[in-house]
């Protein structure tokens, strides 16, 4: 995953006065408490702010990634950071807006609390005056009896006013209605944020902003018990310019873990980002300064063909995630697949991800090279698919086909694989057993 040496190497961009000021370039501040005491408060001493991240999942995606690089430009202006991992609030998850969760084992949030602090660890830094730190909410809640927990947090809370946020009142207008468990997930979230400003002083905590009623439950609930005034930040939610949801493809969400979304799929994500999309992906992951910034927005405008900012996107936000190497690898992958490398020298895991993305068979070493052009629908017909080599459209591992019922068998790269391109652009592979 991501190389500790290039977060250490990072910085808040130069042109800015403060942290916030970037911030609000970026993009990243949709909703927040008092503007101008949040701009006073970062500008001044290092305050301690957090974030919470629930185990839902095993693994984070592009969504927790705004999260976690908003954490890391706070604390690369000086501020603390601690990273929650929710080890109770996962136990319960809170409110979707169409149906209750399904509750996982004990076993299984456990083990994904680990899975994901490890990739909280890797966008922040443990060292120095303003170390990161991790913490998990079971620490105090497993401890709290029912009797407990609603004489000292759940007297704090209003009904009415709970009913009112977004998500409750979604599920409630919902056939499916919502439970007391789903429904209590705002009073746990408030009480971590009260539980960290009694022991670390936390004075401010981030978070998307379809979460604003979880975050606002936390302010509250400080301002109640200790008379204190803290601080949110709702950052937006991001979305294609088309209104489409970020980060999802025919369904499945993009993941940090390589074992989920590999760093090919990953990288291939990133190019294929739109003109309209990618300055602003540009400013919210990427650390690149304003100035480099609108360069690109340059070239955007003037030699979209060239696609400069997707690959400036995608080689940034891949090696944050995945470490130089795996991105150096996806790179070559992408080139050699059409036409711009060598094939067989290219890391064999790598090459068998980025075959496994593209239409694919599983074939025996005799079936021809037609049969493959079948299977993998590059061609409809064994008819079609003679002709096109005939023509000398087909290629296999980047040499032109000169045989249609040659073997594919004969011409394997290491591990059994066969990239199959008809033209330019038209890809396939073939696992042979």
């Amino acid at each position: 995953m991501s190389d500790s040496s290039l977060l250490d190497a990072q910085a808040n961009d130069p042109t800015f006065d403060d942290v916030w000021d970037e911030l609000r370039w970026r993009g990243l501040v949709h909703v927040s408490t008092d503007e101008s005491a949040l701009k006073e408060l970062l500008a001044g001493e290092p305050v301690t702010y957090y974030c919470g991240f629930d185990p839902t999942a095993p693994s984070l995606h592009l969504g927790n990634l705004v999260q976690l690089l908003t954490m890391r430009r706070l604390q690369l202006a000086g501020h603390k950071p601690l990273g929650l991992v929710g080890g109770s609030t996962g136990l319960i998850g809170d409110p979707r807006p169409t149906a209750e969760r399904t509750l996982n084992t004990r076993e299984t949030v456990a083990e994904w609390v680990r899975s994901l602090q490890g990739q909280v660890s890797q966008f922040l830094s443990f060292e120095g005056d303003n170390a990161a730190r991790l913490v998990n909410n079971l620490d105090w809640t497993a401890p709290m009896s029912a009797i407990d927990f609603l004489r000292e947090i759940g007297k704090h809370f209003r009904v009415g006013t709970m009913l009112k946020k977004d998500a409750v009142a979604a599920r409630l207008n919902s056939d499916e209605g919502i439970s007391y468990t789903e429904f209590s997930y705002q009073i746990l979230q408030g009480m971590d944020y009260l539980e960290l400003y009694r022991q670390y002083g936390c004075v401010l905590q981030t978070g998307g902003s379809d979460q604003w009623g979880n975050l606002t439950s936390g302010t509250e609930l400080i301002r109640k018990v200790e008379g204190a005034h803290v601080h949110a930040i709702g950052t937006p939610l991001i979305t294609n310019s088309d209104g489409t949801k970020f980060g999802k493809s025919e369904g499945n969400a993009v993941w940090l873990d390589a074992r989920l979304t590999s760093p090919y799929a990953f990288y291939q994500f990133w190019v294929n980002t739109d003109d309209a999309d990618v300055i602003p992906r540009l400013k919210v992951f990427t650390f690149l300064t304003r100035d480099e910034i609108a360069a690109y927005e340059r070239a955007v405008a003037e030699e979209p063909f060239r696609r400069e900012a997707q690959l400036r996107l995608a080689r940034e936000v891949t090696t944050l995630v995945h470490g130089a190497g795996a991105t150096e690898a996806a790179i070559s992958a992408s080139q050699a697949l059409f036409g711009q490398g060598d094939l067989a020298g290219q890391d064999r895991a790598t090459l068998e991800s980025a075959l496994r993305e593209l239409p694919n068979t599983t074939t025996a070493p005799a079936t021809t090279i037609a049969q493959a052009l079948v299977d993998t629908a590059l061609t409809k017909s064994l008819g079609e698919a003679r002709r096109a080599v005939q023509q000398g459209g087909v290629y296999v591992n980047n040499a032109k086909a000169e045989d249609a019922d040659a073997p594919v068998g004969d011409q394997l790269l290491p591990g059994g694989m066969v990239v199959l391109r008809r033209g330019k652009k038209t890809l396939a592979g073939v696992f042979v057993e």
